[in-house]
């Protein structure tokens, strides 16, 4: 099984949100269909930015460490970083 760590962006509020999944369409439909708590209050959101993992453990590190620099430049330069 595969898991992902996602960026995703919502133009509308002009935030970012960061989370891990095993099914990223579904996750996305999800976020966009204003069933998530926190991603809700907008229904534009896209994705920026992905990384996968071979574990589900390995996802949550990861996203807990992009979460930890509480940093949209820092997110902002994943970003780019992949856009090349």
């Amino acid at each position: 099984m595969e898991y992902f760590v996602y960026i995703i962006y919502s133009e509308s509020v002009d935030r970012y949100y960061i989370g891990h999944c095993q099914d990223l369409e579904d996750r996305i439909s999800r976020h966009n269909g204003g069933r998530s708590k926190y991603t809700k209050i907008a229904l534009d959101w896209e994705v920026k930015y992905t990384e996968s993992f071979s574990t589900r453990g390995d996802a949550m590190i990861r996203e807990r460490e992009i979460k930890k620099k509480k940093s949209r430049k820092y997110i902002e330069f994943l970003i780019s970083e992949r856009e090349g």
